[in-house]
């Protein structure tokens, strides 16, 4: 596929993320067969499933890193099939990875700055900020919201992993993110941390949505409202947290009888 840099708009779509067949193979490989989804706008919804079941590449196509080979994507009715990953960036699309992608040898004040400048108009600007500089403002305000302020002048590579993990959520938040893709941000955090994700999860604003891939359970059923669950490239299961648990062929192949 092409990127055009153009997408097409589609009038009067409820959703804020629509998946129509979508499909992505690797060679002879299908990581990803015929899924479609529909997300609302400010909604939270877990994507489950077994490794390999083809979590990271739904990801990898809705952002456009490895975009889709078959299918079409919309956000908030826009389609973005053919995108570039920035130009998804700019409409409000963000993501973190299993493996954090920071500034290691910068400042946690830093890494939260070029954040917010990343996705301002100013971001080729080559000015010294000035004290007015309202992304100065917005550094301090994100790291308060993910709870850093008393480490924002500390290099990232001392941060606790735990820390590190807030601070990619701090820096996906940059400018007016509309939905947030969060791969397996829990992963590595010992259980005061786990609670911590959770509080900064629950406490986004409203009309910010997320998709979260996580497999500590215990984290993403209390944070959403939806769970699709994919096994072999395809959704095999979708529904409420409560009916995802209570689900016997969900517990027997992914839950354990510990989550009846």
């Amino acid at each position: 596929m092409k990127d055009s840099g153009k997408a097409q708009s589609f009038v009067g779509s409820p959703y804020a993320l629509e998946l129509r067949g979508v499909g992505r193979t690797f060679g002879a490989l299908v990581a990803l067969n015929d899924v479609s989804m529909n997300v609302q706008a400010g909604e939270r919804r877990a994507v489950l499933g077994a490794n390999g079941a083809g979590k990271t590449t739904l990801f990898n196509a809705i952002t456009g890193d490895f975009p889709p080979t078959s299918g079409r994507i919309t956000f908030f009715g826009e389609d973005i099939t053919e995108l570039p990953p920035h130009e998804r960036i700019r409409r409000g699309l963000r993501r973190t990875y299993q493996n954090s992608l920071l500034f290691n040898n910068l400042s946690v004040r830093d890494n939260l700055y070029l954040a917010q400048r990343g996705v301002s108009r100013g971001r080729f600007s080559f000015r010294r900020p000035g004290a007015d500089d309202p992304a100065i403002e917005q550094t301090e305000n994100m790291a308060r919201f993910v709870h850093l302020e008393e480490v924002l002048n500390l290099i990232v590579s001392a941060l606790s992993h735990g820390q590190q993990r807030q601070l990619e959520i701090g820096m996906a938040l940059a400018g007016a993110p509309r939905l947030l893709l969060l791969d397996e941000p829990a992963a590595g955090l010992s259980a005061a941390e786990r609670t911590d994700l959770m509080s900064m999860l629950n406490g986004l604003p409203s009309h910010i949505g997320f998709i979260i891939i996580e497999h500590d359970l215990d984290v993403a059923l209390k944070v959403v409202e939806n769970v699709t669950i994919m096994e072999n490239g395809r959704v095999f299961k979708e529904g409420s947290p409560s009916e995802i648990q209570e689900d016997p062929d969900v517990q027997a192949i992914y839950l354990g009888e510990s989550h009846r």
